[in-house]
């Protein structure tokens, strides 16, 4: 937080801490490290990186001047949704969106191993031209999961990527598509063991994806209960919050916190958020067990 024209970061809800530096910057790698112990990061072999947390107009937001537009805090900056896994020593990419090409140079990502694709919304992906530079120095396509509608709409807007005497096929010069079987099921992806269920976004299907006790849920609106099966021992859950309350495409944060409490997992963290989402004021309504995240957290998944 910042007072007084200084930067705070918050031990517990009592107990604040004065930044030596007082840059953004700074305050980003002091909030971010005590996420992690000191230590740890060393012996941490897999981990989810957010790449960017906010929603689709990104912020701050274009011509916007509310104050969590104008915050000067790092936390309410917030790029394009946008997870980076590392499972097993390899690295995989959940969603693209179009900020992609500055959070690749920003978190020094010269390599990629797979990539997962939720939906075809565009803030997901956006970025997929971006992703070439990696399979010129790799000489081989991005092998790539996502649902048989997602791939689709990835066919129809980018079928350049697809050379039409390769239209029938699952593979392309740049992409090599690995189809879910259905809208529910588990798969081993790039010698990853995969759980991917579905749910809807105002017609469209969204494929929600799940790494051993992590799970990722982004863009939900419309879900059966069933769903709740598919995150029976969930430890760490990611799930979108736009808004408080629902709107048109998304839920609400309100509902998200029922949604949290029926899966009974560790910790949830919210993501693809609007500008509407102050991040200090946010994690002081939440309740225990949930929290907002912000571009840059890293978690310890095992």
């Amino acid at each position: 937080m910042r007072k007084n024209g200084k930067f705070w970061y918050k031990e517990s809800p009592y107990k604040y801490h004065l930044l030596l530096d007082e840059s953004p910057l700074w305050a980003l790698m002091l909030y971010n490290e005590r996420m992690i112990p000191r230590g740890l990061e060393k012996r941490m072999r897999d981990w989810a990186l957010f790449l960017g947390t906010g929603a689709s107009m990104g912020i701050p937001v274009i011509g916007c001047d509310c104050s969590v537009c104008r915050s000067p805090s790092p936390f309410n900056k917030r790029m394009r949704s946008s997870l980076l896994l590392s499972l097993s020593q390899k690295q995989f990419l959940i969603d693209v969106g179009p900020d992609f090409r500055l959070q690749a140079l920003k978190h020094a990502i010269h390599h990629l191993d797979g990539l997962l694709l939720t939906h075809s919304h565009f803030d997901h992906i956006a970025g997929l031209d971006d992703l070439r530079i990696f399979c010129f120095r790799s000489k081989r396509p991005i092998p790539c999961a996502l649902s048989e509608e997602t791939l689709r709409e990835v066919k129809t807007r980018y079928h350049y990527l697809i050379p039409e005497e390769r239209e029938e096929r699952l593979s392309s010069n740049q992409f090599d598509f690995h189809v879910f079987s259905g809208k529910e099921g588990s798969t081993t992806f790039e010698g990853v063991d995969l759980n991917y269920f579905s749910y809807s976004q105002k017609g469209i299907q969204v494929s929600g994806l799940r790494v051993k006790d992590f799970a990722y849920v982004i863009d939900i609106l419309e879900y059966d209960p069933s769903i709740f099966k598919h995150l029976e021992g969930v430890r760490i859950l990611v799930i979108s919050g736009m808004t408080w309350k629902r709107t048109n495409a998304h839920i609400g944060i309100y509902e998200v916190i029922d949604f949290v409490e029926k899966v009974r997992c560790e910790q949830a963290y919210l993501t693809h958020m609007a500008h509407e989402v102050e991040h200090e004021l946010a994690n002081g309504k939440l309740p225990r067990g949930i929290q907002v995240a912000y571009d840059g957290l890293k978690l310890h998944l095992w």
